[in-house]
C-alpha cells in the first residue's frame, strides 16, 4: 500500500483486518468525518503554551503574542472543529498564530455539551482480530453518539456561545480589536462554517422564555453582522448553499479535493455567490489530502506535511492583507 494511501485514510480504518469490512473512508454517519472529531497524533515535543480561562462566562483558550501588549496585536477568533477546547493540536494551531502577531482565542463552542469520546486519536499497534471487533462496535456506537450530539450542535445553540465571547473579548481586549479595526476568524471544519455564518449580514436569533431559538425576522427581519472583518476557512463542513447569503467580510477557503464534507456543487455556488454579490474571495483546492489535514497533527506523507504549512501561509497571508 502506498504511504499516501494510508495517510488519506480515516483513523480508524487503518486498523481495519482484510477481512472485515471496513468502514466509510472519511465520514462518520453525521455529516462530519472522522479528522473532525478525532486528532492526528501531536507532533513530538510540542505543546500549548496558552492559557485557559473565561470570557463571557464562556471557558477560552487564549494565546498571545510574547511582546504583548508591549505591541499592537489584532484579535484573532479560532473556531475548531468538532475536537473542541481541549484538543491539544486545536491549541498549538492557535498558538501558530500567536506567534505570527494575533491575540487568539479559541471558544468551547459546545460549552457543557463536549463532543463524545473526544480525545487526541493514538494509533493502536497490531490490535488482535477481537479487539479489532470490539473497536467496530465501539465506533458503531460512538458514531450514534455523535449522531445526537450533532443534531443539538445548530447555528441557534452554537452562534449565541460566540456572541457572548466576541462582546466580552471587545472588553477585555479592546486595544486589539481597535488595532485591527474589528475581529478577524479562522473556522476548521465545523467552525468554518460558523466564521462562514459571522461573515454575513443575518436574521437575528434570540431565545423565548421557554429556551426555544426565535428568529426576529418573524418580528420585523431584523438584521445583525457581519461580525468579523475578514476570516478564513479551512475544509469547512455541514455548510449549505443558503449559508453564503448575506455574506459581507472577505473571506479565504481552504478546500480538499473531492471532499464529500464540501461538496463541489456548494462550494462552486459559493464562489459565484461571493463574486456577484462583490465580496472579495479565495478558493484553493489541495489534493492528494485528508479533510481536516489543514490542523496541527503528524502524518507520514511529505505531500500532507507540505500542503499543511501551505494552507497555513495562505490562511495567514489572507488574514495579515485584510
Amino acid at each position: 500500500m502506498a504511504e499516501n494511501e494510508v495517510d488519506t485514510r480515516a483513523p480508524e480504518s487503518d486498523a481495519a483486518p482484510a477481512n472485515l469490512p471496513a468502514s466509510a473512508p472519511a465520514q462518520t454517519s453525521g455529516g462530519l468525518g472522522e479528522h473532525c472529531v478525532s486528532d492526528r497524533p501531536t507532533p513530538i515535543g510540542a505543546g500549548p503554551s496558552g492559557e485557559l480561562t473565561q470570557l463571557g462566562g464562556i471557558d477560552c483558550y487564549i494565546s498571545k503574542p510574547n511582546d504583548y501588549p508591549h505591541a499592537p496585536s489584532k484579535l484573532l477568533l479560532f473556531l475548531s472543529s468538532a475536537t473542541g477546547l481541549q484538543s491539544e493540536n486545536n491549541q498549538i494551531q492557535a498558538d501558530k498564530y500567536a506567534s505570527e502577531g494575533f491575540l487568539v482565542v479559541l471558544p468551547d463552542m459546545f460549552s457543557n455539551d463536549p463532543l463524545p469520546g473526544s480525545a487526541t486519536y493514538e494509533e493502536e499497534a497490531d490490535p488482535s482480530i477481537i479487539n479489532q471487533i470490539k473497536m467496530r462496535a465501539a465506533d458503531f456506537t460512538k458514531s450514534f453518539l455523535i449522531d445526537m450530539w450533532l443534531a443539538r450542535q445548530t447555528p441557534e445553540k452554537v452562534l449565541p456561545i460566540i456572541h457572548k465571547v466576541i462582546e466580552a473579548a471587545k472588553d477585555e481586549f479592546a486595544d486589539a480589536v481597535a488595532n485591527g479595526g474589528g475581529i478577524y476568524s479562522v473556522g476548521y471544519c465545523f467552525g468554518g462554517r460558523m466564521t462562514l455564518l459571522l461573515a454575513g449580514e443575518k436574521p437575528q436569533i434570540s431565545t423565548s422564555l421557554w429556551g426555544q431559538p426565535v428568529k426576529d425576522e418573524e418580528a420585523g427581519m431584523v438584521k445583525s453582522g457581519p461580525h468579523i472583518k475578514a476570516g478564513a476557512i479551512a475544509h469547512a463542513t455541514l455548510v449549505s448553499k443558503e449559508d453564503f447569503d448575506g455574506v459581507k467580510s472577505p473571506l479565504a477557503f481552504v478546500c480538499v479535493e473531492n471532499d464529500q464534507l464540501f461538496l463541489d456543487e456548494v462550494r462552486e455556488y459559493g464562489e459565484k455567490n461571493l463574486k456577484e454579490n462583490s465580496v472579495e474571495s479565495e478558493f484553493k483546492i489541495y489534493a492528494g489530502v485528508p479533510h481536516g489535514f489543514g490542523v496541527v497533527g503528524e502524518y507520514e506523507d511529505a505531500k500532507i506535511k507540505a500542503a499543511q504549512l501551505e494552507a497555513f501561509d495562505q490562511m495567514l497571508a489572507w488574514l495579515k492583507a485584510h
